[in-house]
């Protein structure tokens, strides 16, 4: 009997040992801690406009997965060609000054390590803001099949611009308070990518975020937390929250509800009786994503859902035209 419980104990020690191992060495970065906020500037030939009039969109790209995002079936490398095409064709005849994207993958096994921020960057971005928020050799999403969820991810939120990118912050957001560590080890790190760009001699601030989408009390926590960004920039600069905010204002107890509310903001493509929706990108019955912006600095010149984008992502993608009103100050 003695014999026995000692083997025991052993085997139990050794499964114990494999899965602490398994566990650090599934959940630790691949790149350098400074990798994650990093600005770069690429040899791509600029398509810089010099006129008085801008443009901005913001994309769940969902890493060009399309309508497969998150679900346990196989993802061919051809979905994402043709996928990565399509965007590019869009974006290239829309010639949009600023890119916010979210779920963008910076050469990811699951998207069959292509850089595709630097793919869409060709298109005439010589600026790029990037902030890394997976970097994980094991990833547990989706939770079957077990084959799937092996593999370096390195994603995050990208801001790419015809105009030079002179400042960037990562902001990491408040998590789930009451998740078990090991969810917490491998799940997103939501973000506040803060950007500032040099439009003509004048500087904009771009807030880009992806909010928690699964509790409602956090992402409750995350919606001011970002307002007070916004707050913190709106009377200085022409500033513009962007991204997935998972919320829509027709939800029970909506989370965006102090955003849309907030005095003198305004909101792009938001007829308040009938919005545009951008999720999903087949069939569209939420409003999920938006782009805020302080009137007293910025006129809106016109603003819609892309739906020409079809399915090359789970959401679609929103993008406003506009102009600088005369600041106070620089």
């Amino acid at each position: 009997m003695k014999q026995f419980l000692k083997f025991l104990i052993k085997v139990i020690l050794v499964f114990l040992l494999a899965f602490v191992g398994f566990f650090f060495w599934g959940s630790a970065a691949v790149h350098p801690a400074n990798e994650k906020d990093l600005i770069i500037q690429t040899k791509t030939k600029s398509a810089f406009l010099t006129d008085s009039v801008f443009s901005i969109a913001t994309y769940n790209i969902g890493y060009l997965s399309g309508m497969t995002n998150n679900l346990p079936v196989a993802k061919p490398k051809t979905l994402f060609e043709s996928n990565l095409a399509k965007v590019k064709a869009v974006f290239a005849a829309l010639n949009i000054d600023i890119l916010a994207f979210q779920e963008i993958d910076f050469a990811s096994n699951r998207s069959f390590d292509v850089n595709q921020q630097l793919e869409l960057a060709k298109l005439g971005y010589p600026f790029i803001g990037q902030t890394v928020n997976w970097d994980e050799r094991y990833l547990p999403f989706p939770y079957w099949p077990i084959s799937m969820q092996f593999g370096h991810v390195y994603s995050g939120q990208s801001v790419l611009s015809h105009y030079p990118i002179k400042s960037q912050q990562r902001i990491v957001l408040e998590a789930v308070a009451d998740a078990p560590f090991y969810r917490t080890a491998f799940y997103i790190d939501r973000l506040a990518q803060v950007v500032k760009i040099d439009l003509n001699g004048k500087t904009a601030v771009v807030i880009n975020v992806h909010l928690e989408a699964f509790d409602n009390a956090t992402r409750r926590k995350q919606t001011l937390i970002v307002l007070d960004l916004y707050n913190g920039f709106k009377d200085e600069f022409p500033t513009l929250l962007v991204g997935d905010f998972n919320s829509d204002f027709k939800f029970a107890d909506a989370t965006i509800a102090p955003l849309i509310t907030a005095p003198n903001i305004g909101i792009a493509a938001y007829p308040k009786n009938n919005y545009p929706n951008t999720y999903s990108s087949v069939n569209p019955i939420k409003r999920i994503d938006y782009i805020f912006y302080n009137k007293n600095f910025i006129e809106a010149l016109s603003s819609r859902v892309l739906t020409e984008m079809g399915d090359a992502s789970d959401h679609l993608p929103l993008m406003m035209r506009f102009k600088l009103k005369q600041k106070k100050s620089e």
